[in-house]
């Protein structure tokens, strides 16, 4: 059995994954987003891309047999189990100017965004580098008129996604830190690569 790794709450790593390797991220204790980052091992100027993603995958809902693409358009990740099918891949890791803007009332925290950041930077990643993540069991509903609204995940305890690398792959992961993409709670994240 492939062992688990745990992300405490509010934190992040990053790892590599070579071609064919799964990535299952797991939210052992329900309601907690898991930011997810992916760069292409050989140049990490190729990245995860929602733009690419949604135009080829024509859809918002990304769910198993979706691939998640780079942003020279190829094939970063495929979507292999998901036992959620409630991913948002439209808002930006959380970070301190989010909490400075949407949680005036509370401590700042450098969210997802300064934790990537961290965990990314013996690879080369730069702040600026940190493009939009593909943020697993995130509930971001677009009403009829587009306004967008951030509700509790409907994970629960044990709810994962897998994910087959298409590539070599240099991946950045959270244990999300913002209170409304997680309910107002804090839990960790497990993931496992097979």
């Amino acid at each position: 059995m492939t062992s688990v790794t745990r992300i405490p709450p509010r934190s992040g790593m990053a790892f590599e994954m070579c071609k064919g390797q799964t990535l299952t991220v797991i939210d052992p204790e329900g309601v907690q987003v898991s930011d997810l980052l992916a760069f292409a091992l050989d140049d990490v100027r190729e990245v995860i891309s929602n733009g690419r993603t949604f135009d080829y995958e024509e859809t918002l809902r990304l769910t198993t047999g979706n691939t998640l693409w780079s942003n020279r358009s190829n094939r970063l990740l495929k979507i292999v189990h998901d036992t959620v099918g409630c991913h948002d891949f439209l808002l930006t890791p959380c970070s301190e100017a989010t909490f400075r803007h949407f949680y005036p009332d509370q401590p700042v925290h450098r969210g997802c965004f300064g934790n990537l950041a961290e965990a990314l930077a013996p690879w080369g990643i730069e702040e600026d580098d940190i493009p939009v993540a593909f943020n697993c069991f995130m509930n971001v509903p677009v009403g009829p008129d587009g306004a967008i609204s951030v509700e509790p995940p409907p994970s629960k305890a044990g709810s994962s996604i897998s994910l087959q690398a298409e590539t070599d792959l240099l991946i950045g992961l959270t244990a999300c830190s913002a209170y409304a993409s997680n309910g107002g709670s804090f839990k960790p994240i497990d993931y496992r690569i097979e």
